[in-house]
């Protein structure tokens, strides 16, 4: 299989193909949705085979605009994103232990995700982020960001940590909720751990 998963200047490069192989997404009520993602001490020909899985499962599903290692059962903090899929000229990111230095102000924006399907939420969050990580190069890098890509960074690096989004929302909202989490799970019971 041809490695289809370059990265020059800082700018990943990315061409998805019939063959690629995708993982299978985590759904709620996985428990390693729950457990916090390791750090990666030495970036490896591994990782960069699972960043490429990765971004070929995001890819797979129309929605996705983000995926954490931990959606897909792999507790390492690695994460992908593609903000602006559709745009050809666009390159996705991966990043690397991302870990949020700074935070301010706060939004509310509907979030979803692709382990919890079919449900959209409000969630508060902070505005801007400032975010350290490395790239698959291993290379660091600052992002200071508050446009949709400093969301789906909270968003990825939440899954790292155990956390979903439906975790931000109220008591009152998740109990509002429950059944249809309750059929969400209920529904994805079985997929294998």
């Amino acid at each position: 299989m041809e490695d289809n998963l370059t990265e020059e200047n800082g700018k990943l490069d990315f061409h998805l193909s019939e063959d690629d192989e995708i993982y299978r997404i985590r759904m709620y009520g996985d428990p390693v949705l729950h457990e916090r993602a390791l750090p990666i001490e030495a970036i490896t020909e591994e990782d960069h085979q699972t960043a490429k899985k990765m971004l070929a499962t995001m890819y797979s599903n129309p929605i996705g605009i983000g995926l954490a290692a931990t959606q897909v059962g792999i507790l390492r903090r690695l994460i992908v994103i593609d903000i602006d899929r559709d745009d050809p000229d666009n390159a996705p990111i991966v990043l690397i232990n991302p870990e949020i230095l700074e935070q301010e102000g706060e939004s509310i924006i509907e979030e979803g995700c692709l382990s919890i399907p079919e449900l959209k939420a409000e969630v508060k969050r902070p505005e801007k982020i400032i975010v350290s990580a490395r790239t698959l190069d291993d290379e660091e890098i600052i992002i200071e960001d508050e446009s949709l890509l400093a969301r789906v960074l909270q968003h990825e690096i939440d899954h790292l940590n155990g956390i979903l989004f439906i975790d931000h929302l109220s008591r009152k909202k998740q109990k509002r909720l429950k059944a249809k989490l309750r059929q969400i799970r209920q529904e994805h019971a079985g997929i294998p751990a």
